[in-house]
């Protein structure tokens, strides 16, 4: 009896130790699920559809910027034979580059979920073999609660996976960062996203365009989106639903294109009329690049992570008037000392209180550095701000704190009231307005609450003390300028 229980234990520990360690690590491993129905699961019959579409693609005439880097890509993910050789116009830009990390931002297609999906796998796998996912993956998951596996999408959704043999054919050795967005805030993506952001990074954005429409239909909503794509107006591909699958993770790119100045280029586009589908229901498809400065290193931008950190220095500074514990658990000060921390800009600092306004006060002119600018904005702010009482002690832990950095204010020059609705940027641009002793700005974010540019302007004009209509007379003196604001991660 004591043998054949002694040889059980022992055929056990013979299956973990050969057995064991491939099973948890085949656990890991998420497997191509539309291989040999979306594109061949054959090898080398993959490996030759790739060649053949590149060649296609290669016929292309494309211009892109000097001097420029590639930053972001927008591909499409349907079956090979009806969106490949859009897809493979990524060649063109892809071939000569290099990078070491690729996050792709595709669309919820099969699942329905809020929030984004990254997977909690240790690589993704197709027929040329596995890509790692890079250890940012989880730093995502673990610091933004907009993120989380979704176990179910591993198992059905294809918008990654289809874009993967393309990165294979093209790029070298590299690691994924793959998410798959439901519905959520685009800011909340985009300031997440950008802290792992470098110049090492590819971004790229998996999407169709317009779906099942007749093929006329089709091509005039289709060049319409890439318009609004190319413009960087992301407002406007929002408002149709039927104008691109994957709009939320375009929008998130047009976000970060906004604030890294990138420059779109359209590489190709097309229809599955135009390859393999009929014309009374057909699906969109582009390819377009966007390109920025080869170095990340700017003056003018501060990070997600030195964002962070000012958050946490306008806590400290109230929470000291206050004469209170911040709750912030690091020696902020010390880790201000960057040049980029001392650089002048203008400042503002926003409280709010269960999503309320609860104080606002800033300076437009960049005669402070930016941690002198916060700190005191952020003691206004609490303490100052006209429109309310003084913050209170019991207060401090129910604010949430938002700080924006602003560029330097450039006048606007417009001929009449039309000229200068047409010249607005909704969601982009700070306006401040001006008339002998009167003046008011409101800074790109209020155009979350006021979206119409003539209510826009209306309500500015009554800020300043003017009458509402005051804009339309067209004598104004308007300037604009732009921000990157940093919200509190609590």
């Amino acid at each position: 009896m004591e043998t054949n229980i002694l040889l059980k234990y022992f055929i056990l520990f013979l299956f973990l130790m050969f057995c064991g360690p491939m099973l948890i690590f085949a656990q890991t491993i998420r497997e191509a699920v539309v291989a040999g129905k979306f594109y061949p699961a054959d090898p080398q019959a993959l490996k030759r559809q790739i060649q053949e579409l590149t060649e296609e693609a290669s016929k292309s005439d494309i211009n892109v910027p000097a001097e420029k880097k590639l930053k972001a890509l927008i591909m499409p993910h349907a079956g090979y034979i009806y969106s490949g050789r859009t897809a493979a116009h990524a060649a063109r830009v892809l071939k000569a580059a290099s990078f070491s990390k690729v996050l792709i931002l595709g669309p919820d297609h099969r699942v329905g979920f809020k929030n984004a999906a990254i997977s909690d796998v240790s690589a993704y796998e197709t027929p040329l073999g596995r890509i790692k996912l890079h250890p940012d993956a989880e730093k995502l998951r673990k610091r933004f609660d907009c993120f989380r596996p979704v176990p179910a999408s591993d198992k059905t959704e294809h918008c990654i996976e289809v874009i993967l043999p393309f990165l294979q054919s093209y790029l070298n050795d590299f690691q994924i960062v793959p998410i798959v967005m439901g519905s959520g805030n685009i800011k909340k993506y985009a300031s997440a996203i950008d802290s792992i952001y470098d110049d090492k990074t590819l971004l790229v954005v998996s999407s169709d365009l317009s779906h099942y429409l007749p093929y006329k239909d089709a091509n005039q909503r289709d060049r319409q989106t890439i318009k609004m794509i190319l413009n960087l107006n992301g407002e406007d591909l929002a408002a149709d639903s039927n104008r691109a699958c994957g709009a939320t993770a375009i929008r998130v790119l047009i976000d970060m294109a906004l604030q890294y100045n990138w420059e779109p280029v359209l590489l190709y586009h097309e229809n599955s009329a135009d390859t393999a589908g009929p014309r009374q229901q057909v699906v969109g498809y582009a390819a377009i690049a966007f390109y920025g400065e080869a170095s990340m290193t700017q003056s003018s931008n501060i990070n997600e992570k030195n964002g962070q950190l000012l958050v946490k220095l306008a806590r400290q500074t109230i929470a000291k008037r206050l004469g209170v514990e911040s709750g912030v658990d690091e020696d902020v000060s010390s880790r201000l000392s960057d040049d980029i921390f001392q650089s002048r800009r203008g400042t503002f600092v926003t409280l709010t209180k269960n999503n309320q306004l609860r104080g606002c006060i800033g300076n437009l002119v960049p005669d402070k550095t930016v941690t002198k600018g916060v700190q005191e904005n952020a003691i206004n702010a609490a303490f100052n701000d006209p429109r309310f009482p003084a913050l209170s002690k019991a207060e401090l832990d129910q604010v949430d704190i938002e700080i924006s950095l602003l560029t330097e204010p450039q006048p606007l020059d417009y001929k009449d009231a039309d000229d200068l609705l047409a010249k607005l940027r909704p969601n982009v641009d700070g306006v401040i307005l001006r008339k002998g002793m009167h003046s008011s700005t409101f800074l790109p974010q209020v155009w979350e609450q006021l979206p119409d540019k003539e209510l826009f302007l209306s309500h500015l004009c009554l800020k300043a003390g003017l009458p509402g209509d005051e804009w339309k007379k067209g004598d104004l003196e308007v300037l604009t300028y732009q921000v990157q604001y940093f919200e509190e991660h609590k």
